[in-house]
Parts: structure tokens; C-alpha cells; sequence
């Protein structure tokens, strides 16, 4: 069996526990959740970009396209419409506008979260020093 040696360090830590009161618990809990919503959020940010790519892409090919007369499909839902060029670079303008809209509150969300993680951070290693470990 491998057992493991204390520090001295450990050993005193460990000598003066610090109590938990509510009010950590709350910090430490909310600290919890507001981790778990970073992570959505910094995924769906993720794939907010790559469809933004992908629309940047589009929107190169729509330019290449020589004959502004000819029907484009264009997926609405899931169905796929023929309509003519012009109308077809508007809708997509419309859908990057939209989508960068998103893409900047989605920023603006991660870093609300992230300003509140900081303060749970200081005030909780303020208080349990190298004994808690926030660290995400």
C-alpha cells in the first residue's frame, strides 16, 4: 500500500481547519455554478464562431457567383428556397448581423461571469488560503 507523507506544511494546515459557515458554502457553491455556466457559454461561443465562418464562407462564394441574374439556394429551416443573387447576399447579411449580435452578448455574459468568479476567488482564498483550490 502507498501511503503518503505529510509536509510540514500539510500537517499544520491541517491542524487549523477553518471552519465553513454558510456564507462560504454559498460563495463556494455559487462559484460552482457560475463555473459550469462558463463552460456553456465558452461552447457555444465556440460554435457561434465556426457558423460565423462558415457564413464568412458564403458570403465569398455569393461574390464569386458571375451571373447575378441566377437563382441561389438558400437554406431557410430546413428547406432549401431558389431566390435571386441580390436577395440571397441581403439574407445573409441579415443572418451575420444577427449572429454577431449574438456572439457579442454571449462575450459580454462570459464576462460578467468571469468578474464575479475573480471576487468569489479573492474573497475565498482570502479566507482558506492553499486550502481551497479554485482553480478551473
Amino acid at each position: 500500500m502507498n501511503r503518503r507523507m505529510l509536509s510540514r506544511e500539510d500537517e499544520e494546515a491541517a491542524g487549523d481547519e477553518i471552519e465553513v459557515r454558510r456564507e462560504d458554502q454559498d460563495k463556494i457553491n455559487r462559484f460552482s455554478r457560475l463555473h459550469q455556466r462558463e463552460l456553456g457559454i465558452e461552447e457555444e461561443l465556440k460554435n457561434k464562431n465556426k457558423e460565423k465562418e462558415e457564413l464568412d464562407d458564403l458570403d465569398t462564394e455569393l461574390e464569386l457567383v458571375e451571373d447575378e441574374e441566377e437563382l441561389v439556394q438558400y437554406k431557410i429551416g430546413d428547406s432549401f428556397f431558389h431566390i435571386p443573387h441580390e436577395q440571397a447576399k441581403e439574407m445573409l447579411g441579415i443572418a451575420a448581423a444577427k449572429l454577431e449580435k449574438e456572439i457579442e452578448d454571449l462575450e459580454d455574459k462570459l464576462e460578467t461571469i468571469r468578474t464575479e468568479m475573480n471576487g468569489l476567488k479573492v474573497d475565498l482564498y482570502a479566507r482558506f488560503g492553499r486550502t481551497i483550490n479554485l482553480e478551473t
